[in-house]
């Protein structure tokens, strides 16, 4: 049997009963892997488990949001010519919707069933890197907070649309300092989810249990480290082409300056990001459908 499953029993020996363990071992493993009790340790606890939970708890929170802002829409739409939402409020609810469902819900949403689920299928303890783990979820929800913060700027939140097209997103046509924290959001999303990403493919890459080979791995940890690897490639020209942006803005950058042809270069930039965002999405949950 062993010959066939790659399994061999000796290997039950290299774990000690309870008669053999040291005195006082079994408190230690407690107090080491106990789940938090206190608020300070629920907000400094690097256990997959729990960060799975933080991840899938908070995109819920964002999507409870989005959808609170989809109802404000199509309330406006149902009810034209009424006043119920401004102009500048609409296009501030659309671009913020946009947002919160791509990169507060559905990106952070893939994180949380990678880190809740890929260990316990591949036979690892947790993560490769725990304090990266819990790192990529906070600054995650820093990022969110600080783009929902806009709304309660003196100008409001960013208005441009989650496209961030050139020449809207410019100083010039949106001035206002909700636009910045937008702006600073996504590459704060950005990085939390590019670590993310480093983790989950470290992983599966160095933790995998004995005879569970690449070929041997679950489906869904498949589009997990696929989804992954498409992050590595897109998620760092988000960030960087988003704090191009910010340069324009800020410190008189040409970039994007629409008369030397920046308009154009910002939307091959953010749509090299935003057409492989949908595998990202997608391959995950295609390895859950089909497993």
């Amino acid at each position: 049997m062993s010959s066939e499953t790659g399994w061999d029993p000796k290997l039950y020996d290299r774990f000690p009963t309870p008669e053999d363990r040291p005195e006082g071992e079994l408190e230690q493993l407690e107090e080491t892997w106990c789940g938090p009790r206190s608020g300070w340790e629920w907000l400094t606890a690097i256990n997959n488990n729990f960060i799975g939970v933080y991840y899938v708890g908070a995109a819920m929170l964002f999507f409870i949001l989005a959808g609170v802002l989809a109802v404000l829409m199509r309330t406006q739409l149902a009810l034209p010519m009424t006043g119920f939402l401004a102009q500048e409020t609409y296009n501030q609810i659309f671009t913020m919707h946009g947002t919160v469902m791509l990169l507060l819900f559905a990106t952070p949403v893939v994180w949380g069933f990678g880190n809740y689920i890929l260990p316990l299928q591949i036979g690892a303890p947790d993560v490769a890197f725990p304090r990266l783990n819990a790192f990529g979820f906070w600054v995650t929800l820093l990022g969110g907070t600080v783009m929902l913060l806009g709304f309660v700027t003196p100008g409001g939140a960013a208005d441009f649309g989650w496209t961030m097209y050139m020449p809207l997103a410019d100083g010039v046509h949106t001035p206002g300092i909700g636009a910045d924290m937008w702006i600073v959001g996504v590459g704060a999303t950005g990085v939390g989810t590019i670590a993310s990403a480093v983790n989950m493919i470290t992983t599966i890459l160095t933790l995998r249990a004995p005879g569970m080979t690449m070929f041997r791995m679950p489906v869904f940890c498949w589009g997990i480290f696929t989804a992954s690897a498409i992050v590595l490639m897109i998620f760092p020209l988000l960030t960087a082409a988003a704090l191009g942006v910010l340069y324009d803005r800020k410190l008189g950058g040409h970039i994007y300056d629409s008369a030397n042809g920046g308009a154009i270069l910002w939307q091959h930039l953010f749509w090299f990001f935003g057409h492989p965002e949908v595998y990202v999405l997608a391959l995950p949950f295609f390895g859950v459908v089909s497993e």
